[in-house]
């Protein structure tokens, strides 16, 4: 049997356990992205803002709408049912979890990733510089 160590990608970041579900997930929210996901991610793309994104990417047993892993950024885009209660809870946990991972997590709604552009990709070129 070969002992040699597995070799690990700094991209690896999903709990390998959830990855095949949530694999396909990612997978179809990238194919198939909000009006407010593809609207930001003109912006993201390409290394556009001097930084690399990845769209719809799995952290443990999360799929973060962008990650700038070199950064260790997130940006989360929340439409309308994120302001119901139980999901509040839920994205308060999820973002204290990404937290003690070493991600910061931006969030913006997504009137604002449509409506407001400029002030979002303000907002991450401020953090993308510090």
């Amino acid at each position: 049997m070969d002992n040699k160590p597995t070799k690990t990608f700094h991209y690896c970041t999903a709990n390998p356990i959830v990855y095949g579900i949530l694999k396909e997930y990612a997978r179809h929210n990238r194919k198939y992205p909000t009006v407010a996901e593809s609207t930001l991610w003109e912006y993201l793309c390409s290394g556009k803002l001097g930084a690399n994104f990845r769209r719809q990417h799995i952290i443990g047993e999360f799929i973060a709408d962008f990650v700038c892993l070199k950064s260790r950024l997130i940006i989360e885009l929340d439409g309308g049912y994120h302001q119901l209660p139980q999901q509040k809870t839920s994205d308060e946990e999820r973002t204290r979890w990404l937290n003690k991972q070493g991600f910061t997590v931006l969030r913006f709604s997504n009137e604002e990733a449509i409506c407001n552009t400029g002030y979002v990709i303000n907002k991450i070129k401020e953090y993308l510089k510090q």
